[in-house]
């Protein structure tokens, strides 16, 4: 399939996901030897109608020259009229050709081009053929991102796939201003955080959305409005938290973040707003939740190292902790028994639990200044694992008192943002 078809499909994905009737086309698409048998009955595979109409779309893109005519044809044959019009317009890279239509006995040394190229008869088969393997890239996945200068990174495992325009919601919380009674201060420079991950998730290909001084009750009403919408035309998910923070017991996640009236929501209950049980359009799917708040009120003073090349941005008097006190059995988790398996997902907190995330009131958060500039630098070569380890070791440098980010990563493949 060509480049410029290959795009178009791209252009159109969430209108084909959502209109696409795939039952009909099958037994068109064996007889016309788009699929062999075993290619179809995996995409069924993959679960609800939508679903497999994401999972068509993604594999008609590596399929050969004729793939796209002929998948133009059986839309016509099934009276989906709308949506062969829309790629036949759009497609200007050359004129249709002609297919033959009528149905032709499988012929397993010719592909869907018409030529000698065969057909593998399974999902491996094809992967053997182009010399990779599910060990080397994951499905939808077009092989591992070049390094700069053209170096390949020589991805290992599986690559989530990010073929979806936009990626996904991204909702940031963003909470500044805090009631007298809840005895907490303003939250000055956190503006200038959302500000930053506003425009950099937008640049990365996600649907930003921002709420601004939430209460504890409103929080979680927003996060769970978010996981209860369809997310199946959608490939990842992303949750970005500014606040004040606490410790809270738990049993999966730590920590528990508080809204405008000081009262507060516990990181577990959060992330299991979009368990497989309770957010299944995001099943199988990444799930990323960022979150610059305070883990507790302890200040790190750091340990003396032997070396003398750590950078100290100290920022004086205008530094502030995102620290409240810590209150026992403030926050009961979510569930005890039962709690869904946290696949897919990653939590990426400012500190280490217990600890003070330092917010400067000129330049923001530690945590958000450098997040936002590795993903500028980075984020086009490197999957996140890299960049989040890259994030640890340069707030670690930072400052008098000391700050080290780190994550619970539940992720099942790699990540990489998509950046073109």
């Amino acid at each position: 399939m060509e480049e410029a078809q290959r795009e178009l499909f791209q252009r159109h994905r969430l209108r084909l996901v959502k209109e696409l009737h795939v039952e009909p086309l099958w037994p068109l698409m064996l007889d016309r030897e788009l699929f062999t048998r075993d290619m179809i009955e995996d995409i069924q595979s993959a679960g609800t109608r939508r679903d497999q109409a994401r999972r068509l779309i993604t594999d008609l893109q590596t399929r050969g020259k004729q793939a796209f005519p002929i998948f133009i044809s059986c839309l016509e044959d099934t009276d989906q009229w709308d949506l062969a019009a829309l790629l036949r317009e759009g497609n200007t890279t050359q004129q249709l050709e002609t297919v033959d239509i009528e149905p032709v006995e499988m012929n397993r040394s010719e592909g869907a081009s018409g030529t000698n190229e065969k057909i593998p008869t399974s999902k491996k088969e094809e992967q053997k053929e182009q010399g990779t393997s599910s060990l080397d890239v994951g499905e939808g996945a077009v092989g591992p991102p070049q390094a700069k200068g053209g170096k390949n990174l020589g991805m290992v495992g599986q690559v989530y796939p990010l073929t979806s325009d936009p990626c996904g919601y991204c909702l940031i919380i963003n909470n500044v201003d805090f009631s007298a009674a809840s005895g907490l201060s303003v939250r000055t420079g956190s503006n200038i955080d959302c500000e930053k991950m506003q425009k950099r998730f937008q640049a990365l290909h996600f649907a930003v959305e921002v709420e601004c001084n939430l209460t504890a009750k409103a929080m979680g009403t927003t996060l769970q409005h978010l996981a209860q919408r369809d997310h199946s035309a959608l490939d990842c998910c992303v949750v970005i938290i500014l606040s004040h923070g606490r410790q809270s017991s738990h049993i999966q996640f730590p920590g528990a973040i508080c809204g405008t009236d000081g009262a507060s929501i516990s990181v577990e209950k959060i992330v299991n707003f979009f368990s497989g049980s309770r957010c299944p359009s995001l099943g199988g799917k990444p799930k990323l939740f960022f979150i610059q708040a305070c883990g507790g009120d302890q200040k790190d003073h750091g340990f003396q190292v032997c070396f003398n090349t750590l950078e100290d941005n100290f920022f004086g008097s205008d530094l502030e902790p995102d620290a409240t006190p810590f209150q026992i059995n403030f926050d009961q988790p979510d569930a005890v028994a039962n709690l869904p398996t946290p696949s897919d997902i990653l939590v990426s907190y400012s500190t280490f639990p217990g600890f003070v995330s330092w917010r400067d009131k000129k330049s923001g958060s530690w945590y958000i200044e450098t997040l936002d500039r590795v993903l500028e630098e980075w984020a086009a070569t490197e999957d996140l694992l890299s960049i989040l380890l890259m994030v640890s070791n340069a707030v670690s440098t930072k400052g008098t008192f000391k700050q080290i980010p780190g994550c619970f990563n539940f992720l099942r493949k790699r990540f990489f943002f998509k950046t073109k």
